[in-house]
């Protein structure tokens, strides 16, 4: 299931026939009810079902035949904390379910795009939008649709508002559109500028990377997964066309999460967890010596207008 992108904007879009979502900042998910069963898919299209039991009984109140699109978070002390989500989505079938008590995952619905069987991709969003709202409200939490709005006041007040929650910003659709499956026909705008890299290296094993090698992309498109470059095709390409221009730079050091995201795709491909050796040029220890990953992953980064200080990983974007 290709999942529809959004594209970064600066300014609030305004005028008729718009609505406004929050964004929230968590993991990406498919959900899909089959006559199997339940089937949670990532963005990249990686099956994650053993990771959210929860998520998995809850979807299974839901008719045969349906499929979701949305964002799983986890909440603590009043907002969402993307670490826990990670931690969750990185926890082995054994430890998922401990996790699933301690730390309960929502999943805020911002689209249904088939219903019994019936393929709903086609029909506008304002229609979509009313059949997943009767959908859901019925069954609640922790399955329940994102807020949304046609009033830009109330968008306003939400941008300026709701980061306290761990809001990252407002994800504005046409009321007609259809679903843009796998294109950036939604916008989005951001509370933190970040960027996609190429990571194609890491310092340390690959059962504890220390930090990535990443060459950054050109777009500063902000999340949501662009491509490293505009028309490049894929991440593999941006690497061939930017490392003409930019060199390789070593990221600050990772977060405990970000690192054990790493591990996790290091460990389960298809990238290999290091096909040769290099070195690179970092602040401020000369030269040091990386991995090579081949393909390269990809890596979402805190914006930075230059090298000083190291870009920051914020997520892992695996292409599994």
């Amino acid at each position: 299931m290709r999942v529809a992108l959004a594209a970064s904007v600066r300014e609030l879009p305004r005028g008729a026939g718009l609505a406004y979502e929050p964004k929230f900042d968590g993991h990406r998910l498919v959900v899909r009810r089959t006559g199997e069963g339940v089937v949670l898919q990532a963005r990249s299209g990686r099956v994650v079902t053993a990771a959210f039991p929860d998520l998995v009984a809850a979807a299974g109140e839901l008719p045969t035949g349906t499929t979701l699109d949305g964002e799983v978070v986890v909440w603590h002390e009043g907002r969402t904390d993307f670490a826990l989500v990670q931690r969750r989505a990185a926890a082995t079938a054994t430890r998922a379910a401990a996790l699933a008590r301690t730390l309960p995952a929502s999943y805020a619905a911002f689209d249904v795009l088939e219903l019994a069987g019936l393929d709903l991709r086609g029909r506008s969003y304002e229609r979509r939008r009313a059949l997943l709202v009767d959908l859901l409200l019925p069954l609640g939490p922790p399955l329940q649709p994102v807020p949304m709005t046609t009033d830009p006041g109330l968008a306003v007040t939400w941008y300026e508002t709701l980061p306290a929650s761990g809001i990252e910003g407002l994800v504005i659709k046409r009321l007609e559109q259809a679903y843009p499956t796998g294109r950036r026909g939604w916008r989005k705008l951001r509370h933190t500028e970040t960027r996609d890299a190429a990571v194609i290296g890491y310092t340390g094993t690959a059962g504890r990377p220390v930090a990535l090698v990443l060459i950054l992309s050109g777009d500063g498109d902000g999340g949501g997964g662009g491509e490293p470059r505009p028309g490049a095709g894929g991440v593999e390409d941006a690497v061939a066309e930017v490392a003409e221009v930019d060199e390789p730079m070593v990221s600050s050091p990772l977060g405990s999460a970000v690192r054990a995201e790493v591990a996790a795709a290091l460990a389960a491909g298809p990238s290999p967890a290091g096909t040769g050796g290099g070195t690179v040029t970092a602040i401020g220890l000369g030269e040091v010596p990386y991995r090579v990953l081949d393909p390269p992953l990809t890596a979402e980064v805190r914006h930075s207008s230059g090298r000083h200080p190291p870009p920051e990983v914020l997520r892992l974007r695996p292409p599994w």
